[in-house]
């Protein structure tokens, strides 16, 4: 009774078959099985929607009322299953819904924002919600659908791959570093202001490096936003430990103690296990593994590639 009582796309089919023919041979003929075959799959049907969708008569089966509602229904499904089989074919089903990536302020505005116009032309029907307030998103909440994180996740249901390395050096601005004392040493830093994160609202260890610099160094303005550290390093304010992906871009910028001070930090793409197969989800972390080495991206810069061919 169980079995009886239930139906399957395939049941549908044959509706359709004798709904478009109203003829069980007809509709045999087309589905390449029996006239017993059809019938059968038609009794099923009904009995399982406990409705009656076809007149029996001597000169075939007729769509009674219902039954003409239920082919509308029917041939949307069938419509929808099309498309499906053709995008599995295609591939284009990496290329629809909507994802939501959480990313470092820096991260997502000054690297993934300038790669968007190529991320839209490669996948036209992806939505995506960029979320830069990492420090309140949750993968196990399925808050966001893949972050990028400062700090190798550790535990957890998560599939974590290293994205890029990147490099930060400590910057001034041309007037700045003109008008002020010179830096020729670590020590000549302590009397510099600095530019930095406030220290108790740092989300991830990875952004807590003033100490890598130099142990005694205090900030004098601090500010949770790296682009508000920017601007102030920009006008003027004091040093700062920037980024090279994005500091390089400003030619008012200046890099100091460019041979003695270069960091290293990396950035980890992460989500749940369970969407790392979903093909929109895959579209995205594909496209960030592409993205991050394109020349201009700039994450590793001239200067540690050729340290590195050096030391190799």
């Amino acid at each position: 009774m169980t079995n009886s009582s239930q139906f399957t796309w395939d049941d549908l089919q044959f509706f359709l078959a004798v709904a478009r023919t109203g003829q069980l041979s007809t509709a045999a003929r087309q589905l390449r099985t029996s006239h017993a075959t059809v019938s059968r799959r038609i009794d099923r049907l009904e009995f399982a929607l406990k409705v009656k969708l076809f007149e029996r008569n001597p000169r075939g089966y007729v769509l009674t009322a219902m039954g003409n509602r239920f082919v509308e229904t029917a041939e949307k499904m069938e419509q929808e299953t099309e498309r499906l089989r053709a995008d599995l074919a295609t591939g284009a089903m990496a290329q629809r819904g909507v994802v939501r990536l959480s990313a470092p302020e820096g991260f997502a505005n000054f690297f993934f924002a300038t790669v968007l116009p190529q991320f839209a032309e490669r996948h036209p029907h992806l939505s995506l919600e960029l979320v830069t307030i990492q420090q309140i998103m949750s993968l196990s909440r399925k808050e966001a659908d893949i972050s990028v994180v400062l700090d190798e996740p550790k535990g957890g249901p998560y599939y974590a791959e290293k994205l890029t390395d990147y490099h930060l050096q400590v910057y001034g601005s041309r007037d700045y570093l003109a008008a002020s004392a010179p830096v020729l040493s670590r020590e000549d830093l302590l009397s510099h202001p600095f530019i930095s994160y406030i220290e108790e609202m740092i989300f991830a260890p990875g952004l807590d490096y003033l100490g890598d610099v130099h142990p005694r160094i205090r900030p004098q303005f601090q500010s949770s936003s790296i682009f508000a550290q920017l601007t102030a390093t920009r006008n003027g304010l004091g040093l700062c430990v920037l980024p090279y992906f994005f500091a390089s871009r400003y030619p008012e910028l200046e890099r100091v103690l460019p041979e003695e001070v270069d960091l290293t930090r990396s950035y980890w793409i992460t989500c749940h296990q369970d969407l790392k197969q979903a093909p929109r989800v895959r579209a995205v972390i594909d496209f960030l593994r592409e993205a991050v080495t394109w020349p201009d991206a700039r994450f590793i810069p001239p200067f540690a590639v050729q340290a590195g061919r050096k030391s190799g």
